[in-house]
């Protein structure tokens, strides 16, 4: 496996080179026009590449068995774990698209960071130990615990391939746009170099890489953040009044940038991204699976402590950088597209679009230097976030699939872990298409949507297997599988999609994110089957929940004994 990563290295940096010294069509003078090679942000990029590969290559010679591939060996402290589990959620949408969205909106942008925090008591309280003492690779095992394998697996596995998929978009449109301003690359090729490196680190280096991938980047886009908000407040002389004021004067929503109602157009669509931030949070494949990588549950706590005390500091980061980025970016026309006069529109005009406000932010503040840190850690988070979606789908077909169902017992480890590979690649090539066809969408907008998905696809499912004794696998799958379909048709109906990308004329359905309906489905689906359902081996699951529950709550079931 070294040789491999030798030439994916060497490979790296003979693309620096001819990009560093390619010819640059002459433009209007300006610190960084778009496609304007930066030199110091194409060497940061490249030294940041070099390293994750090198421990890539560190990560695959301890990578042997299934387990060491899925979970790290389950080895991970509950720290680590929680900043590679905030590293998670610091990511496109968070760090660009958040940014961009208080820049466009001011104080409404505020909603998707309060509605993902708020979603985390539901993790650490309900979810986070019974997940722990009774999985092993994915939260599949757990649903799975007292349920027909087949069923469970074959819509868990759907849910999950949906959610994964949809989330890997979010990342590589947030991705494709910055390597377009950084490297001058054409997006469709931007696009295509994010899934060649995502493909590297799941490929060869599995848990281990893409743990470790995710602290580094973790703990530099948390000193970059910070460091961000301290050089964009002392312009206003550390004071957040002035901030305001300033952000107030130049945005042309002037004073409605300080209250809410601009990005939510009524109480129901408020009440519908809510219920899924809040809840898509406890559906997320990618981030289930971490709490695998512990040793105990204990372990697994700490890990949702840490990760609320970093996301919730990292989420206030944002809002600073976005108002400030207001009140800065408005002095820097060379940052916009002029008109004839040489004029621009603040919210709409900004070279890269609302996606690059933070990376603006960063030249503006601390020139070039600062922008090439910037711009190679945020590429870096988008990295790590890919890797982990891709880690979690390809599990999901090799584990979930293959060796928990298909392979009946005797799975063959070396044949798993091939599938395995080939599910990244796979997933790697939908990933590269669907992200060109969402090029123009605002990062932080398309993941509620997909944790609409999560919040009535895979949450109810979950929820219901470790607290309900009533549900039975025909209401388990009858609910799982209606949460999806309602989750995915009504977004597909949605403005966003049906308007937006589709560019038809009128939207099908009112609602902006599908949660309200879909999730309140989901739960109803598993409740009205399950209770209709007085099968023989629906009494033998309902009698099977003491077990389940004993073993969830007391942690006392070994590991290795947990049915799959």
């Amino acid at each position: 496996m070294t040789r491999p990563l030798r030439s994916f290295a060497a490979l790296a940096l003979a693309t620096a080179s001819v990009l560093a010294h390619a010819n640059v069509p002459a433009g209007p003078a300006a610190p960084m026009p778009p496609h304007q090679h930066n030199p110091v942000a194409i060497g940061m990029f490249l030294l940041f590449v070099l390293v994750t590969l090198g421990i890539t290559q560190w990560a695959a010679r301890r990578t042997r068995t299934t387990r060491d591939f899925y979970t790290g060996g389950g080895g991970i402290t509950g720290f680590q774990n929680g900043l590679a589990i905030a590293g998670d959620y610091m990511s496109a949408a968070s760090f660009l698209g958040l940014s961009g969205m208080v820049f466009i909106f001011g104080f409404d942008g505020l909603i998707y960071s309060i509605g993902f925090l708020v979603g985390w008591p539901f993790v650490m309280f309900l979810i986070a130990e019974p997940l722990r003492n009774l999985g092993k690779f994915t939260f599949a095992d757990v649903v799975a615990y007292r349920f027909a394998q087949g069923p469970i697996r074959m819509m868990t596995s759907a849910n999950s391939l949906v959610v994964v998929i949809f989330y890997l978009v979010v990342q590589m449109v947030g991705a494709g746009k910055l390597i377009e301003l950084l490297l001058g690359l054409d997006y469709w090729i931007a696009e295509i170099v994010v899934g060649a490196l995502m493909v590297i680190y799941v490929f060869f280096g599995g848990m281990t890489a893409t743990t470790w991938v995710q602290l580094i980047k973790a703990a530099l886009l948390l000193c970059g953040a910070t460091l961000m908000a301290i050089l964009a407040l002392a312009q206003f002389g550390f004071s957040p009044n002035e901030m305001f004021r300033q952000a107030v004067n130049v945005h042309p929503g002037a004073l409605s940038i300080m209250a809410p109602g601009k990005l939510i157009r009524d109480p129901l669509n408020a009440l519908s991204l809510g219920i899924a931030l809040m809840f898509g949070t406890a559906g997320f494949p990618h981030i289930l699976m971490r709490f695998f990588t512990v040793p105990n549950a204990k372990e697994a706590r700490k890990s949702v402590f840490y990760a609320t005390g970093f996301i919730g500091y990292f989420y206030l980061l944002t809002f600073v950088i976005g108002f400030s980025a207001i009140a800065l970016l408005a002095q820097h026309p060379e940052f916009f597209r002029l008109d004839a006069g040489g004029h621009f529109n603040l919210t709409s005009d900004l070279l890269g679009g609302s996606n690059m406000v933070a990376v603006k932010l960063a030249q503006a503040v601390g020139g070039n230097l600062f922008y090439g840190f910037i711009a190679a850690v945020t590429f870096a988070t988008i990295l790590a976030v890919v890797a982990g979606l891709t880690l979690s789908g390809a599990t999901t077909v090799s584990h979930d699939l293959y060796a928990s169902w298909l392979a009946r017992g005797r799975k063959d480890e070396r044949r798993e872990m091939r599938i395995s590979r080939v599910a990244t690649l796979t997933l790697s090539v939908i990933a590269i298409a669907l992200g060109i066809l969402f090029e123009h969408a605002n990062v932080a907008f398309l993941v509620g949507l997909v944790a609409a998905v999560a919040a009535s696809a895979n949450f109810p499912v979950l929820v219901m297997s470790i607290f309900w004794r009533g549900m039975t696998t025909r209401g388990a799958v009858a609910g799982g599988a209606l949460g999806l379909a309602a989750s995915v048709l009504l977004t597909l109906f949605s403005k966003s999609v049906w308007v937006d990308v589709l560019h038809h004329a009128h939207a099908l359905v009112m609602l902006d994110n599908p949660a309200l309906v879909s999730v309140p489905l989901a739960f109803i689906g598993i409740w009205t089957v399950s209770r209709l359902d007085n099968s023989a081996r629906a009494r033998k699951e309902r009698e099977a929940f003491a077990a389940q529950e004993f073993y969830g709550q007391t942690g006392l079931l070994p590991m290795e004994a947990v049915k799959h």
